[in-house]
């Protein structure tokens, strides 16, 4: 199985999840993904998913001026954000629950 094909399906489940305490722009996201244990996952996946996820209203975002390169746009996840993570989390733990008693070994 690909984890790329699985990734598709959470990956705003992941993001949701690394931005709850955090706020964070795209490569900062990116990167926290990928030390999570999510090194399959794109860049353009990314930042794809912040901007559909900002423009779903779940992420507020403010810009902050670097002195090293252009300035950096920060996400934060609002009150829509949290209630969506917190559903996101519910689901997924209960299908993960129902695909681990599918393929536990029968002793």
């Amino acid at each position: 199985m690909e984890i790329s094909q699985l990734l598709k399906g959470v990956l705003d489940l992941a993001v949701l999840a690394v931005l709850r305490d955090d706020d964070g722009y795209g490569y900062d996201v990116l990167r926290r993904l990928r030390v999570a244990g999510l090194d399959e996952v794109g860049d353009a996946s990314v930042y794809g998913t912040l901007r559909r996820l900002y423009k779903a209203g779940l992420l507020t975002s403010y810009v902050v001026p670097s002195e090293e390169g252009p300035h950096r746009k920060y996400y934060s996840l609002n009150d829509r954000g949290r209630a969506r993570l917190a559903e996101s989390a519910h689901t997924w733990r209960s299908f993960a629950s129902t695909m681990d008693s599918l393929v536990k070994e029968r002793a």
